[in-house]
């Protein structure tokens, strides 16, 4: 299935340091990335909270990172702080290329991201063939597939670890070296087991992007978790979020009016 995803931003990364740069600034290992995957990254504040996660892919001599379109004029001028004396260029290309989103389907010249989840970046596409799928498809394509995302309501509210990105270094390396946050990160990691996690949800009711969960049994001064993918599929609401790993067997709600009952989606 193809479906074009018109909701992501698209960065070019060039410049003899750009490397460099982006392993100073990013969370898992530049050096490791290949010409064929897209690496997820978490772009962190010095507290070690997550500002965006970026699929990075190699271009030719440069890098390219996609990332929710609502974070643009956040994400690139913060980039463009850190440049300093660099050899970096930082150019926004989002209206250069399409991003089309690949589920179950192959095609040489695609990123592989997770399961059965690609992005492919074409610089020319015709518009008047319509044999793309709705957006709905994709989101729910990434529940399913526990891929989580970052837009403007959760930025700067959730470290790695929350998002499961510490589980088989997805997202994180531990062994890379520095970058904003890194401090944070490595004692969560080193110190002891981390409080909340992502979890797959179901729900009849709407749930929606920056919805608090909440569990009867939390003693938590805060939400017992907030949600940060969301989709409704087929008349029925899906949603990734966070959630305290003691209660992740007990009834959850959403914080809002209704107190929408959540149903958790075992596909850890």
């Amino acid at each position: 299935m193809k479906i074009i995803l018109t909701d992501r931003a698209l960065l070019k990364i060039s410049g003899s340091d750009s490397e460099l740069f982006l392993q100073n600034q990013l969370s898992n290992d530049i050096k490791k990335l290949d010409n064929s995957s897209a690496q997820l990254n978490a772009y962190c504040q010095h507290q070690g909270k997550i500002i965006a996660l970026f699929w990075v892919v190699r271009s030719e001599d440069s890098f390219l990172l996609s990332f929710p379109l609502d974070l643009l004029d956040k994400i690139k001028p913060r980039l463009q702080m850190f440049v300093i004396m660099s050899d970096v260029i930082i150019q926004d290309v989002t209206e250069d290329f399409c991003q089309i989103g690949l589920v179950n389907e192959t095609h040489e010249d695609a990123f592989f991201i997770k399961d059965q989840l690609s992005v492919l970046l074409e610089k020319y596409y015709d518009k008047a063939v319509n044999n793309y799928e709705s957006i709905s498809f994709w989101n729910k394509a990434c529940i399913d597939s526990n891929l989580p995302e970052i837009f403007l309501v959760t930025s700067e509210k959730l470290v790695p670890q929350m998002l499961n990105l510490d589980i088989n270094e997805f997202g994180v390396n531990f062994s890379k070296g520095c970058y904003p946050g890194q401090e944070v990160v490595a004692r969560l990691h080193y110190l002891g087991r981390a409080k909340r996690r992502l979890y797959a949800f179901s729900s009849d009711s709407k749930i929606q992007l920056g919805d608090s969960l909440l569990s009867a049994n939390s003693k938590s001064s805060k939400a017992s978790g907030i949600v940060i993918n969301t989709v409704k599929y087929n008349s029925q609401y899906y949603c990734l979020a966070t959630l305290e790993v003691d209660y992740k067997n007990q009834k959850v709600i959403l914080d809002n009016e209704q107190g929408s009952i959540l149903k958790r989606i075992n596909n850890e």
